[in-house]
């Protein structure tokens, strides 16, 4: 007899159709990508490379899947920065490539609200965190400039076929938890190489408790563990997300049956609190009570885990129900994720309302988040970030402490000058 074939995942799938090839986990597959991310921190050195390669007169294999955006250093603290700017400004021109300037927005922000990211999409950015664009049911992952230039110019990668990770969210969210306490257990559940070069599928009744832009979060975090790439299944939620935004028409992609995944993960949904990362490491995550009490010197709300319109609204109702002002020596950093959620934000009434409390606002884009730009903490200063990432140093100076943790807790934690529990406050 002949033995049965195993089923696929969702990235066997995707990477069969873009290989043309009966793609298995381990197989190397060469696939043609339906759209390219650069940013200001990787693309000057692709532009290098995609030169080297071909010349300065080549064409981008296709101009339309393409986009550039000056995140990073927004806007550029040196005159090197200056000139990388206007190098990719330059590229982009000649090129007929999409560039979102300083103030635009995060690079992968920008591709799920313009439509450019799809399900059953390839999508490669040089920026771990491209994998963000897999909460819309594409296979999206960070690769080194030198792979970005090639698939500029060619418009295919190669790839490892990576396995997959089953994690299933079961059961009811409770009130207060959020999207940032799902993404920080499951990290702190797989640890720091837990899912090293592994997809992470997400399955079960409790990713019906998820907006879009929750999803994005937790797709987000999954590179904390090591994940090449992290997919969601497209649902209601997902046409809802697209029905303004998709710029060509999709196809869901599941996976069968009986695809085989290398371990399974469940988080009881039920069972979540808030959940705070400790410096200096995403995985270092205890639950709230642990951490209550530390003295909050800078809240940083913003970048791509937390600078999103339903982020904000969260926050500023946080800190009316706190009393309604932020405490005194605590410094309120505001970064919107993109140019978007800014102008969404100015026309209701929220930047407003947040620079009436004192709050300092930045430049749409990464802002303080890796301290290339926007606001950098003070010499042991304690911070509380809704970014993904609190690496010694990764704020900018090495003597910070950086905690991360939900736009609700570092609201609450705003409004009393300490690490505190937003469910306090009802």
């Amino acid at each position: 007899m002949t033995p049965a074939v195993a089923g696929k995942t969702i990235s066997e799938k995707i990477l069969s159709a873009k290989s043309d090839a009966d793609a298995r986990a381990g197989d190397i597959v060469v696939c043609g990508v339906d759209l390219v991310i650069g940013t200001d921190a990787s693309s000057p050195m692709a532009i290098d490379y995609f030169e080297r390669m071909a010349g300065r007169d080549a064409p981008v294999f296709d101009p339309a899947r393409v986009l550039f955006a000056l995140d990073h250093y927004s806007g550029a603290p040196t005159p090197s920065t200056i000139a990388f700017h206007e190098e990719v400004r330059a590229f982009a021109r000649t090129h007929g490539a999409e560039l979102h300037d300083i103030g635009g927005g995060i690079s992968f922000q920008i591709a799920t609200e313009t439509g450019r990211a799809l399900p059953g999409d390839l999508v490669i950015g040089a920026d771990s965190h491209t994998v963000t664009c897999g909460a819309l049911n594409a296979f999206a992952t960070g690769v080194g400039s030198s792979d970005l230039a090639a698939a500029m110019l060619t418009g295919r990668i190669w790839l490892r076929v990576p396995e997959t990770i089953k994690v299933t969210l079961l059961g009811e969210r409770p009130f207060g938890v959020a999207a940032k306490d799902v993404a920080l257990a499951l990290v702190a559940e797989l640890g720091a190489e837990g899912a090293n070069y592994r997809t992470l599928e997400f399955h079960g009744s409790g990713i019906g408790h998820f907006s879009l832009e929750e999803r994005l979060v937790i797709a987000n975090l999954a590179v904390e563990a090591g994940a090449k790439a992290a997919i969601f299944p497209c649902d209601w939620e997902t046409e809802r997300y697209l029905a303004s935004r998709a710029t060509r028409s999709f196809h869901a992609v599941t996976s069968d049956r009986d695809a085989s995944f290398v371990r399974e993960a469940t988080v009881q949904l039920g069972k979540l609190t808030p959940r705070v990362a400790l410096p200096h490491s995403p995985t270092d995550v205890v639950d709230i009570n642990a951490a209550l009490g530390t003295r909050v010197d800078m809240v940083f709300l913003g970048t791509c885990t937390g600078g999103r319109v339903p982020d904000f609204h969260e926050a500023l109702a946080t800190i009316e129900r706190a009393g309604g002002r932020v405490a005194p020596g605590v410094q309120l950093v505001v970064t919107p994720a993109s140019a978007e959620v800014r102008d969404r934000l100015a026309a209701d009434g929220t930047l407003d309302r947040f620079m009436a409390l004192g709050a300092i606002l930045t430049t749409a884009g990464c802002g303080a988040c890796c301290g290339t730009a926007g606001v950098i903490p003070g010499d042991g200063m304690n911070v509380l970030s809704t970014a993904n990432r609190n690496f010694k140093a990764r704020m900018g100076n090495a003597t910070a402490s950086i905690y991360l943790a939900s736009p609700a807790v570092c609201a609450a934690s705003a409004a009393t000058g300490r690490i505190t529990d937003p469910r306090t406050f009802g």
